[in-house]
């Protein structure tokens, strides 16, 4: 090859690179609402509500993305991504998304289910040894416990429905936790891997017997490590190779680029006097070191940042039933059972409105729940005060993004709700 044909191979190699680049941006398409059966009359009521959220000073301010039938119909930015600063929130501000990054996980064990490479009724100590044999604290009448052995082993499809019995280190036996250094889901600050993390959770007791209790924990922590072992690549290679690459989510990450950085919102806390930013420094209600941390543990139960855009896109191929612009990432069956009700013994709330599916809520009785939307529904949120859903029956999607925490009561959520559904007139 010649020194003129290297030098045209360089640079076809940085062009081809930085269209590809582009094109991991791609957005949903936006039309004007009444295209998708929306009135842009009645969807000012939600602007104006969240503007107010901000000049109350109840929100530094959020990002609100609807899609319906796989376009854009709102998409809007309020109030400021740092208010001290006087930088307006944009809508491609990037949000600490906590536990909506267990939905990503989830799917990316259904992947290796579909490839052959495990099941999800198989007993986790299978890929972790550690979990072989496990043990539950049961609480006495004087305030101890008794440790006893689990009387099962715990599976796969317990960790996807939270019925594993494994807490965030809570309950009677807190403080074997607390001395174990493992409570809380905030790991960004960690120097080891997720796999260390997780095999020392094995020798802890758990909160509950397998199946018996639905119990909100470290479970998709535990498996992001199965998929580490299981593929021989680490969380964020996996999910970037198998279904952030593929669904062009290019600001979705563990640890944001330092040419990203500007774009990471700032964290607040809802107080008795409005909102104050919260601490850099801390765990979990800080600014978090999602920037400039270890970048050593990658937590598929609350690790990710991302924006509004890329996780409008991943919804939208849990909606058109696990394709997205050509890329099929699940089969149409593995979602279906992802957002159908996966409990039997155990329940998600008293009311038996909402059951849970495998790394969702899923509504199941409209009028038990007495808020708007459809049965079927499914979704969740993240600890940053975000939160999302899909509704197949309308076709919809809904991604909220802001950042406080603790949010005290706070209710936009059912406000968000209310003004969506109400803004619908076909």
């Amino acid at each position: 090859m010649t020194q003129k044909q290297i030098l045209q191979f360089i640079f076809f190699l940085v062009v081809f690179t930085s269209f590809s680049n582009v094109l991991t941006a791609q957005s949903l398409k936006q039309v004007k609402p009444e295209e998708v059966g929306f009135s842009t009359e009645r969807l000012t009521y939600l602007t104006k509500t969240f503007q107010q959220y901000s000049k109350d000073k109840e929100l530094a301010g959020s990002v609100i993305l609807v899609a319906r039938h796989g376009k854009v119909a709102y998409f809007e930015a309020d109030g400021y991504q740092d208010v001290t600063q006087n930088i307006p929130m944009q809508k491609n501000s990037m949000f600490r998304i906590a536990s909506q990054t267990k939905a990503i996980v989830s799917v990316g064990i259904m992947m290796l289910q579909e490839e052959g490479k495990l099941l999800i009724s198989d007993p986790v100590g299978k890929y972790i040894p550690e979990f072989k044999e496990t043990t539950v604290a049961v609480a006495k009448e004087d305030g101890s416990y008794d440790v006893v052995a689990a009387k099962r082993p715990i599976t796969i499809h317990d960790l996807l429905t939270h019925t594993s019995g494994v807490g965030y280190g809570g309950g009677v036996a807190a403080k074997e936790w607390e001395k174990a250094g493992i409570q809380g889901w905030y790991f960004a600050d960690r120097k080891e891997p997720i796999q260390e993390t997780v095999k020392k959770m094995a020798s802890l007791p758990f909160e509950a017997q397998p199946g018996e209790k639905f119990v909100y924990g470290y479970n998709t922590d535990i498996l992001g490590a199965i998929i580490e072992i299981v593929s021989g690549s680490n969380l964020d290679n996996f999910l970037h190779t198998k279904i952030l690459n593929p669904l062009q989510m290019g600001d979705t990450y563990f640890y944001v680029p330092a040419d990203k950085s500007k774009r990471v919102a700032t964290v607040y806390s809802a107080t008795e006097d409005g909102i104050e930013k919260a601490p850099v420094e801390g765990t979990m209600v800080s600014q978090g070191n999602y920037v400039s941390g270890p970048k050593t543990s990658f937590s598929g139960g609350a690790g990710l940042v991302s924006t509004a855009n890329d996780y409008a896109r991943f919804l939208q191929m849990m909606l058109n039933k696990g394709t997205l612009d050509g890329q099929r990432i699940l089969s149409r069956k593995s979602v279906e059972l992802m957002t159908t009700n996966n409990l039997s013994e155990a329940k998600f709330t008293t009311t038996g409105a909402v059951g849970f599916g495998l790394g969702f809520t899923v509504l199941e009785d409209l009028g038990k729940r007495g808020t708007l939307g459809s049965v079927g529904e499914y979704g969740w949120g993240g600890a940053y005060h975000s939160t999302y859903w899909v509704d197949p029956a309308e076709d919809l999607l809904v991604v909220y993004f802001t950042q406080l925490i603790p949010a005290n009561g706070l209710d936009d959520h059912d406000k968000l709700r209310a003004l969506i559904y109400q803004a619908i007139e076909d």
